[in-house]
């Protein structure tokens, strides 16, 4: 039986938890349909400028998911689209914000080296503030926070994790994947040792 797009994006919808998701509203989220992918499910990194949280998604391969495998996926997903944060001032944010004002103050006083400098620091801290977000550790804390979702959705904690570690392992094989990448290696055995089937645990469930 083919799936019907819209049928699952409106039952995927009404998973997207209340709390987190206060500063942009549920609206922000926008699943959509994205056939001609080679990934079963993928978004676009979330910039400063645009509220909205996009996840694209290929349902030609998506229907080969178990229900289950599909829920604790998504809500991946959407927990780590709502943890990408611009605007709290560790020390990247405020490199970023000190470097546009510098380039603003400088180019006033069109003072090309100092424009460049600024320039140069902006961007080195916004890389930097990419790559946390793209990092190993925010997979896992999304990952937790699905788990933690999920068991609020009728799922023990064992069994999210179980169907999370399917579901990546699953999806490696629709995208023909040859060997699951580094951070999925992390996060498979993460969730190992939370359903029980490894000793080594990476990161804590709260």
């Amino acid at each position: 039986m083919v799936m019907e797009p819209n049928l699952e994006i409106r039952r995927l919808s009404n998973l997207l938890p209340a709390s987190g998701l206060s500063s942009f509203g549920k609206k922000a989220i926008k699943i959509i349909s994205k056939p001609e992918q080679a990934k079963v499910i993928d978004t676009t990194f979330p910039l400063p400028w645009n509220q909205e949280r996009l996840i694209y998604i290929n349902f030609d391969l998506w229907q080969n998911l178990t229900k289950q495998q599909r829920d604790l996926i998504f809500l991946s997903v959407v927990s780590w689209l709502i943890e990408v944060k611009w605007l709290q001032l560790d020390v990247n944010q405020g490199l970023a914000i000190a470097g546009v004002i510098a380039g603003l103050v400088e180019s006033l006083q069109v003072d090309v080296v100092g424009v460049g400098i600024s320039l140069s620091l902006t961007t080195v801290a916004l890389f930097n503030i990419w790559k946390k977000n793209k990092s190993q550790d925010s997979q896992i804390n999304a990952d937790t926070a699905a788990i933690r979702i999920a068991t609020r959705r009728g799922y023990s904690q064992v069994e999210a994790a179980e169907y999370l570690l399917s579901a990546i392992e699953t999806i490696a094989k629709l995208e023909k994947q040859s060997n699951l990448d580094f951070i999925n290696l992390i996060r498979t055995q993460n969730l190992r040792a939370i359903a029980g089937l490894s000793p080594i645990k990476i990161h804590k469930v709260l």
